[in-house]
């Protein structure tokens, strides 16, 4: 999974302000029940250190969403009275938060984005045989998007209506469109829901190499709800699984540890890697957003970590701090271009629960790996 949609949060410097809230409106008097969520935040926020004009700033942003429907929530984060991020969320946070602090706590987010699954959408809907009143149409609808952030954020949307006799000849067209789209999102599948009839005659006249990553849905096919197309049946068919690129690069880690390869394996050895830039991609086994225990010492950029203060002084850090390890983990990520790839301790079993693939290999040969 990579974190380019992270980088503007670390444009400017701390302390920051993160803000992580349920903003659904699918109960009695949302919009006040909203407010008294805000104000409770705000009261916490004012007794951490933020300054009026900062929680001002906030003030403007957060519930400022009343065009996404569902259920969904909202992370904000400012710093120095600058409004830095503010992002939708396909599931409210298990509980209301806000924080003051040197690092953003970017890690809830992070989890509101795995497996960051790409996929192609498409919803055929069959309008019936011409007759005397009626022309008779299929109407289709494609849809891109990453699954599960894209439940609140639906790209793009595609929408044909053919008259049903040419749905043949016209179905070949529109497979065209589809596979080109689809490889421009690089989408792990093609979910596929709607009438029958006229699903498998689209299906049938696909391009096999589209062909092969359908996966056919039942169940109501709503198009006009706000939300992405096929939501339902989307988090059916991805819930538990990895993108296909995560997955390669777990295979590609495995392989090399299997040959004392590029990689590194515990908190230490990937830490280490991470001060050097030499991170392609960190794996964890505990999901993002699960409660942080260890804590890394930091120091003003990004590379500058290490599990005790006296390394950092040792390097020349200045005034070095002690914060949780996932927020210094994510802001190391961002800051050197390394991806995240979260996979379940059944498939591979870390040391630590944490490892990295590597960009290059230590001049002395295999980077050194605790099991």
């Amino acid at each position: 999974m990579r974190l380019a949609f992270l980088e503007s949060l670390y444009a400017e410097p701390g302390p920051y302000v993160s803000v992580y809230m349920n903003t659904s409106r699918d109960g009695d008097h949302p919009e006040r029940a909203i407010a008294l969520r805000w104000r409770r935040l705000r009261e916490s926020l004012s007794r951490q250190g933020a300054d009026a004009a900062l929680l001002n700033r906030l003030e403007a942003v957060v519930g400022a969403d009343a065009e996404v429907p569902g259920v969904h929530g909202q992370a904000v984060f400012a710093a120095h009275g600058t409004l830095v991020l503010d992002g939708e969320l396909p599931s409210p946070p298990e509980h209301d938060s806000a924080r003051y602090g040197t690092l953003p706590d970017a890690m809830p987010l992070v989890a509101q984005h795995v497996p960051e699954i790409p996929y192609l959408a498409v919803v055929v809907h069959y309008g019936g045989l011409p007759t005397a009143e009626t022309h008779g149409w299929v109407t289709l609808e494609a849809e891109a998007g990453s699954w599960p952030a894209s439940t609140v954020t639906p790209g793009e949307r595609l929408l044909r209506r053919v008259p049903v006799t040419i749905w043949h000849r016209a179905s070949a067209r529109l497979g065209h469109q589809l596979d080109a789209w689809a490889r421009r999102a690089h989408a792990d599948a093609v979910v596929v829901g709607g009438n029958e009839w006229a699903c498998n005659v689209l299906v049938r006249r696909l391009p096999r190499t589209l062909r092969d990553r359908v996966v056919r849905v039942g169940g109501p096919t709503p198009t006009d709800t706000g939300r992405a197309l096929l939501e339902p049946q989307l988090d059916r068919v991805f819930r538990g699984h990895m993108a296909a690129h995560d997955r390669e690069i777990v295979d590609l880690f495995v392989h090399r540890r299997a040959v004392d390869g590029p990689v590194a394996e515990g908190l230490a050895a990937t830490v280490a890697a991470l001060q050097r830039g030499q991170v392609a991609a960190l794996l964890l086994n505990r999901p993002p957003g699960s409660p942080p225990s260890a804590r890394l010492w930091v120091g003003s950029r990004p590379t500058q970590l290490a599990l005790t203060e006296a390394e950092l002084l040792s390097f020349g850090v200045r005034a070095p701090r002690e914060e949780r390890a996932d927020e210094a983990l994510v802001r190391a990520l961002v800051g050197t271009g390394a991806e995240l790839v979260v996979v379940p301790e059944a498939e591979l079993r870390l040391y630590e629960q944490v490892g990295a693939l590597l960009r290059y290999a230590d001049g002395g040969g295999r980077h050194s790996t605790q099991r």
